[in-house]
């Protein structure tokens, strides 16, 4: 789910065929910088003490996940599905939403760290992630191949990649599945999948269109953007996979931001914020409602 332009009919029709809980969790690796985006409302749910004080809900974000998160082209500001919700979450608490761009890969170490309140980055509820992080989950979404156009590899299934090469953006749940998936097939006698690993989903989608790997493996709205963009490269391989919760992380011990979150989540669904969200993103038959 980022930095969109407005989809021609043939790539609504893309996403149409991305119809099934799409979401995934990417992220990728990038020096950390910061943008602000001002919100103006009065308050409804009460922000714990420090984010009162400071007028500033700080999310950690890994903006380089289009439609979800991303920079306007040629600026520092972000966009994306994401960013809107962010910034529906501080409105609703009275105060300013701050995106940190902060690589995948250490997004969780770095909440920990209390370099931000909260992360927002399309981010896949899991039970090891759990194990560090509360979630408020917002959204359901299933993970899709990419493929070159024309699909010359045949890539239509997992067991179609046997023996195959497909790209994905580190420390993603889409690395995982793919990983897990691999050992299953060399426990039925069968070729495991080559996955390669990029620190940026970008470079992930890059490596097929250059012909590096067979397929790329990604969120299933992300997959839809990438096709939209450049239909002359890339196209669907089979049907989405591995539907997942996409959620917001939280630390643990911050019981008042988690329920302050939750209850902002449900606002924005209530009174119709997330609707027109997805529709301004063309995520709407890309993804699952789902509300806390």
């Amino acid at each position: 789910m980022h930095r969109l332009k407005i989809p021609s009919p043939a790539g609504l029709a893309v996403l149409a065929l991305v119809v099934v809980l799409a979401a995934g969790c990417g992220g990728s690796s990038k020096k950390a910088s910061s943008t602000t985006t001002t919100t103006t409302s009065s308050s409804t749910i009460q922000a714990p003490a420090n984010i009162k004080n400071a007028g500033t809900l700080a999310f950690c974000s890994d903006i380089t996940y289009p439609p979800e998160e991303s920079y306007k082209a040629g600026t520092t500001t972000p966009e994306g599905s994401d960013i809107d919700i962010g910034n529906g979450i501080a409105k609703r608490m009275g105060v300013k939403a701050r995106f940190d761009n902060t690589g995948f890969d250490g997004i969780i170490a770095a909440l920990l760290a209390k370099k931000c309140d909260a992360i927002i980055s399309g981010m896949n509820d899991t039970p090891e992630r759990r194990k560090q992080v509360a979630f408020v989950d917002y959204l359901k979404v299933g993970q899709s191949f990419m493929v070159q156009k024309g699909n010359p590899s045949g890539i239509t299934s997992i067991a179609s990649l046997a023996g195959k090469s497909a790209s994905v953006e580190t420390g993603t749940t889409n690395k995982d599945y793919l990983d897990q998936q691999s050992k299953m097939l060399q426990s039925q006698g069968k070729k495991p999948i080559h996955v390669v690993t990029f620190p940026k989903d970008t470079d992930a989608a890059n490596a097929l269109k250059t012909k590096k790997v067979d397929a790329y493996f990604g969120d299933a709205p992300v997959v839809a953007y990438y096709i939209e963009k450049d239909p002359a490269s890339f196209a669907i391989g089979g049907t989405p996979v591995n539907p997942i919760p996409i959620g917001i992380a939280i630390r643990k011990s911050d019981t008042q931001l988690q329920n302050a979150v939750k209850q902002a989540i449900r606002g924005i669904y209530a009174d119709g914020t997330m609707d027109k969200i997805l529709k301004r993103w063309k995520l709407a038959s890309a993804v699952a409602k789902l509300q806390p």
